[in-house]
């Protein structure tokens, strides 16, 4: 069958993934009919399960009946003893492990909004997202908690925090108070366009922004993932599952703030039934490796970073991972040595998966694996399903095949917005339809290629950094005339942070103080990592732009960084 013909079998009246016309916020679109309508209907029907292993982090083992039970104890606690009402917010400011999940789940599920806020934010940024937010509540952990020592007294809005761990400081509540089981349902109603996670996403104003994802958005975007899983079998794109009767396994090593962590690794795993196994702390590649032997990995989502560092490890060949079926990547481009090496060193050939999608549609919105990934490398592949896409010019106007233009996605599974800014949300979406910012083309046969991006942004590593806000911290030393940042290639983390500064006469500011400026304002993975100086004025256009594209190399006139003094 062609890829057309398994959308319509499988998207079919009476078919499992059957689509229905439905209206969101106003406007007219597709979306999956045999849907759940909210997070705490996925909880719910996850305990069906029963004895099956949900969560495994280090010796701790969560069965799929366990968590429902906690969750419903972290709801009602969350609720009657401390006074979560729908619509609070409680934000989470701690590093991967169950009880971040629980505790989300648990505020969600009486209709309140959880706040993932990233783990690596200075006390500034920390403050910034608990203030922008509104939250009330906090939960953090021993690792985090000295930052938020530091910023809680001028909180005045930040009633209770929750601490993960032994011993907790005074001031704080054990989170052994939110675990305690209960087998009632909230009864809270929730609408699938209610707002469930923030997650804050980074924008060319320098400012995070908190991009609202709802209960039914996260729950589309799941399904979409899991068609996209059986319309790539049905191709003979390669298994994406291990054999009959035996339970997924699934490794999550990205952060529970990150939408790729939570909406598309988490959620999607307890659709299909996965064993989600945690790392433990910073990201390992030994750890990794022991854990797919030791837990029998058949899924890995990935950003393209870990999957270099794994399969370039030199002790790769110790370690049996054959029980990979699958691995997905995006967050970044995947270098084609990276994929090249993949399936060298890896004893099977497992499937792998290209995602494309941002935190504005809850995760995933296209899929490239299998074959269609062999034959377009380069490909994000095609729009889920229940979504629609096009390449518009800069007059809104859609374009033909292979032209360049601006990626446009409209569908159920797109924010309904930015906390508190509504300035933004409607520069991002216009007419239901949301502007990527991305740039790219659409080929005759359907799949679409990001060719650059239009947001000032790189990816670092999988973590996106926006260039405007160093540049403004930099901006701010007296001893810098002007600075610009750019992205330069690296075959590990895909880009590395590179400053391009001009000094006011007579300075002699050095690489280390550029980089000690940057730290004491901004997380440590925004901070410049290559420093370059130049004698000359930076490039720019007419209207006073600095000209990146000249800096890069890739301008009409040639200009290196790398050859600067």
């Amino acid at each position: 069958m062609t890829y057309d013909e398994v959308v319509e079998r499988l998207t079919a009246a009476g078919a499992p993934f059957e689509l229905e016309d439905v209206t969101v916020r106003g406007h007219a679109m597709k979306n999956f009919r045999h849907r759940e309508k909210s997070l705490r209907e996925k909880i719910r029907i996850g305990a069906l399960r029963g004895d099956a292993v949900c969560m495994v982090q280090g010796e701790r083992r969560i069965t799929y009946a366990e968590h429902a039970r906690l969750v419903w104890g972290a709801a009602h606690a969350l609720a009657d003893g401390f006074g979560l009402r729908p619509g609070d917010r409680l934000a989470i400011f701690a590093y991967n492990c169950p009880d971040w999940l629980i505790t989300l789940f648990g505020a969600v599920s009486v209709g309140a909004i959880a706040v993932g806020l990233n783990g690596w934010w200075t006390e500034s940024e920390v403050a910034f997202g608990l203030t922008d937010s509104g939250s009330r509540f906090l939960v953090t952990d021993a690792r985090l908690y000295p930052r938020v020592e530091k910023i809680a007294e001028s909180l005045p809005q930040l009633e209770t925090i929750f601490f993960i761990g032994d011993d907790a400081p005074r001031g704080t509540v054990p989170i052994s108070e939110l675990l305690r089981p209960r087998a009632d349902v909230p009864a809270n109603p929730i609408a699938e366009d209610d707002p469930a996670v923030i997650l804050y996403t980074s924008g060319t104003t320098g400012r995070p922004k908190g991009c609202i994802t709802t209960h039914g958005g996260t729950v589309a975007q799941v399904m979409g993932i899991v068609f996209a899983g059986v319309a790539n079998a049905m191709l003979g794109n390669g298994p994406s599952l291990p054999a009959t009767g035996e339970q997924p396994a699934s490794l999550l090593t990205s952060p529970l703030f990150h939408v790729a962590g939570f909406h598309s690794g988490v959620c999607t795993g307890l659709t299909a039934g996965a064993r989600m196994v945690f790392t433990e702390g910073r990201f390992d590649p030994e750890q990794v490796m022991r854990l797919i032997e030791r837990e029998r990995i058949s899924l890995w989502g990935a950003i393209p970073t870990m999957l270099h560092r794994v399969v370039h490890h030199p002790n790769v060949s110790r370690y049996d991972l054959s029980s990979l079926k699958g691995i997905s990547f995006g967050g970044a481009p995947t270098p084609p040595e990276t994929l090249a090496k993949a399936r060298e060193v890896l004893k099977i050939t497992p499937s792998f998966t290209n995602a494309y999608g941002l935190t504005e549609t809850h995760g995933v919105a296209t899929l490239n694996g299998g074959k269609d990934l062999a034959g377009r490398g380069t490909s994000i592949g095609r729009p889920l399903p229940m979504l629609e896409m096009r390449i518009v010019g800069p007059d809104g106007r859609t374009l033909a095949h292979d032209e360049l233009g601006e990626l446009c996605i409209y569908g159920p599974t797109v924010t309904p917005g930015y906390w508190n800014r509504p300035d933004a949300t409607a520069e991002a979406v216009r007419d239901g339809w949301l502007h990527t910012g991305d740039l790219g083309i659409r080929d005759d046969a359907g799949f679409y290629f990001v060719l650059d991006r239009a947001k000032d942004m790189i990816i670092r590593g999988g973590e996106n950094i926006y260039c405007v806000e160093i540049e403004n911290c930099l901006a701010d030393h007296p001893e810098i005339d002007e600075a610009a940042i750019i992205g330069h290639p690296d075959p590990d983390l895909g880009e590395r942070v590179k400053a391009v500064v001009r000094r006011v006469v007579g300075s002699t500011l050095d690489e280390a103080g550029v980089r000690r400026h940057a730290a004491a304002h901004l997380a440590p993975h925004k901070v410049p990592e290559i420093v370059a100086f130049s004698d000359a004025p930076l490039p720019r256009n007419p209207a006073g732009k600095i000209l990146k594209n000249l800096l890069r190399g890739t301008g009409t006139v040639a200009f290196d960084p790398d050859d600067l003094a």
